[in-house]
């Protein structure tokens, strides 16, 4: 895909300058043709991407989100959420049994 795009971009550009078209069809091709650059730079990173990951090996586990509490803890929009002073105090009693703190 990466090259079908990249093929498209570059024929574009070589209709630009050698149509040079003074009315909306040249600001369209040239949207076009920067929308098509766009599409061949990340179908092309995609295939790099993939690439790598085939090399250091499809049997290690995928790394954890570093912004998932490991504790199973509550989160801010959670909390935010909830507007309860009950769910506060019972989420407050937990991390305090848990021995964590946001402090």
């Amino acid at each position: 895909m990466a090259v079908a795009t990249s093929l498209a971009a570059a024929a574009l550009v070589a209709a630009l300058l050698s149509w040079r078209p003074s009315s909306m069809v040249s600001v369209v091709l040239a949207l076009l043709c920067v929308l098509l650059a766009m599409i061949a730079g990340v179908a092309a990173t995609d295939v790099r991407q993939r690439r790598e990951e085939g090399r250091s090996g499809a049997d290690s586990e995928p790394a954890q989100w570093p912004g998932r509490p490991a504790s199973g803890g509550v989160d801010a929009d959670t909390l935010e959420a909830l507007d309860s002073r009950d769910a506060l105090r019972a989420v407050e009693e937990r991390r305090r049994a848990s021995g964590l703190s946001d402090r």
